[in-house]
């Protein structure tokens, strides 16, 4: 049993890893969308569609991100108890 928390340790870790990195990603193509379009205001009524489709994505993967490390941090407690 102690074997899988460790796979299931590594896999978390192996994805929040990823999911920052697509972050990264996001943010260069949401400043790149912003230098293109002119406008870097999400407010403004002229913002990028395409930039505030790319937040929506980004923000979704933070929420995910946050959800998945509450998910590591219990793992980590459990096979501390164990």
């Amino acid at each position: 049993m102690q074997t899988t928390s460790r796979f299931e340790a590594t896999a978390l870790h192996a994805l929040i890893s990823d999911l920052r990195w697509r972050i990264q990603m996001l943010d260069s193509d949401i400043a790149e969308e912003e230098r293109n379009a002119g406008n870097a205001d999400p407010g403004s009524p002229t913002y990028s569609m395409l930039a505030l489709n790319l937040r929506s994505r980004r923000d979704n993967l933070r929420a995910s991100i946050a959800m998945l490390q509450g998910r590591e941090e219990r793992a980590a407690e459990l096979s501390h108890a164990a």
